[in-house]
């Protein structure tokens, strides 16, 4: 969903290929560079009463897994301010930007204000913030997206214009095998934190039109929930579109997926990628993320 004050269809035609075009994310993206155009990402931070860890490329990421399978205290997470996004943004005359849902972060208002701050500097240059209603590889599909459409030489305006609709073609799964850094968040009660884990039993969600992770399924075992998963996407309209996997250390859960949803679904272009810092902490190790376009 883009900024409600963004007017850029009123805005005057520009010589497109003559102006520095970049893409921005915070670090729930999942990615820290794309191979054809600019990018810089506003890192996410996971805070705990003994450590704080940065979501960017200097995170030890196995090591922030595994001081929080032992950790037992509260825990929070802290989206970037309007000066993470203001860094992020550089130079670039044209910015596409990309944030976590802001159902769980305030991050997307943050993007917002860094928006209105670069413009009133640089009256002549251009911000289009999209709130994901999502994370991790869902995100994930919305940067390669813009990627895609600016390489094909789309103007600024043509993006603008088609994004929104491309973002009602995508969706997101997860499976979790825990929810401990959920009820450490305050986002779900311990006792619904407790369910998860008992007698293998994983949680199947989803990402809501309102931008909510909502649990849909409790499945005993990694067999029953992947299943689930591809049951929810038969339902939801995969037919031959992409879908990004995403994992927190459960590689040959996400190679199964994918077999299972090649099987399935044998036009289906599937990739498999590691959670980074901010998905893994709320993934847990062997949670699976699942990003699709509903096509």
């Amino acid at each position: 969903m883009p900024c409600l004050h963004d007017t850029f269809w009123e805005e005057r035609q520009v010589n497109y290929s003559m102006r520095s075009v970049k893409i921005v994310a915070d670090s729930s993206a999942n990615l820290m560079k794309l191979p054809a155009v600019a990018f810089d990402v506003a890192p996410l931070k996971i805070i705990t009463a003994e450590r704080e860890f940065v979501d960017n490329k200097a995170l030890d990421l196995n090591e922030m897994i595994h001081f929080f399978e032992s950790y037992k205290g509260k825990s929070q997470t802290s989206c970037p301010n309007p000066e993470d996004w203001l860094t992020a943004f550089g130079d670039a005359e044209d910015i596409f930007c990309v944030t976590i849902t802001s159902g769980l972060s305030g991050s997307y208002n943050a993007a917002c204000i860094a928006k209105d701050l670069y413009q009133t500097e640089h009256p002549n240059r251009r911000v289009f913030v999209i709130d994901s209603l999502s994370a991790g590889p869902e995100q994930t599909l919305l940067v390669e997206k813009l990627e895609e459409l600016i390489t094909a030489g789309k103007s600024f305006e043509e993006i603008c214009a088609y994004m929104p609709s491309y973002q009602k073609k995508t969706g997101l799964f997860f499976m979790l095998e825990s929810l401990n850094n959920f009820a450490a968040n305050g986002r779900v009660s311990p006792t619904v934190a407790k369910l998860a884990g008992v007698l293998g039993i994983r949680i199947v969600g989803k990402a809501s039109n309102q931008g909510t992770l909502e649990p849909t399924d409790k499945c005993r075992g990694e067999g029953k929930s992947l299943k689930t998963i591809v049951k929810h996407l038969k339902e939801s309209g995969l037919k031959t579109g992409k879908v990004q996997l995403s994992h927190c250390l459960n590689e040959s859960a996400a190679n199964a997926l994918k077999s299972m949803i090649e099987a399935e679904f044998p036009q289906a272009n599937v990739k498999i990628s590691m959670n980074l810092g901010l998905c893994s902490y709320y993934a847990e190790k062997g949670g699976l993320l699942v990003g699709f376009e509903k096509m």
